[in-house]
């Protein structure tokens, strides 16, 4: 009797090892669990960071303070030009570059990277290394100076060497560019102000 009640403890204590052993693995797969969040978060991490590359945060920066000294120009003409076709393209150029200056600065932000603080005189001081088109101090104090039929012909014949430039850079940021509203914005930039260089051109013959 006593040989059959130990024949029956065997199994009975090895049911409760199993139980045992299935406890401890539980208490194995938290961790592991656990260490797959992190896992699991990264590639949202890297996809967000494959929306833009260098050639995007150099295309914002490089554009605002271009931006910036086109509608410096364009202010100039509302109360020097006397041709009412140069102040009414130089309204349209503020119009379109000003919301434009606003949006690839907040690019910037989102994408950690600096935005070019303004009131630098146009970065001239840069020696407009890689800036296209951008006028000099001396060049925008002639600007400045000027009035009238003087001040048309000089804001036409600098705004269209500043387009010009403009364009190249937009040009580089489609092909160079990862960020889709950065590229669809260069190529809005080289439509609008390609437009606006055969207008000028026009304008200066008459």
């Amino acid at each position: 009797m006593k040989r059959a009640l130990a024949l029956l403890a065997v199994p009975a204590l090895a049911i409760s090892l199993a139980a045992c052993g299935d406890n401890g693995s539980d208490d194995a797969k938290g961790p592991m669990s656990g260490h797959s969040m992190p896992a699991s978060a990264s590639p949202s991490n890297g996809g967000s960071q494959a929306q833009h590359n260098d050639q995007d945060v150099m295309f914002a920066q490089m554009m605002i303070p271009h931006h910036r000294q086109a509608v410096e120009m364009a202010d100039l003409a509302a109360t020097r030009a006397a041709s009412p076709e140069v102040k009414q393209l130089a309204a349209e150029i503020k119009k379109a570059q000003d919301p434009e200056i606003k949006q690839m600065s907040a690019w910037l932000t989102g994408w950690g990277a600096s935005v070019p603080s303004p009131g630098t005189g146009g970065m001239g001081h840069m020696g407009h290394g890689g800036m296209d088109g951008m006028m000099t101090d001396k060049e925008m104090k002639e600007l400045e100076g000027a009035k009238g039929a003087a001040f048309d012909k000089a804001f036409l014949e600098m705004m269209i060497k500043h387009h010009e430039g403009a364009v190249a850079m937009a040009r580089t940021e489609q092909a160079s560019g990862r960020s889709p509203e950065a590229k669809k914005m260069a190529a809005d930039i080289v439509a609008s102000q390609s437009a606006e260089i055969t207008k000028m051109q026009k304008l200066l013959k008459q």
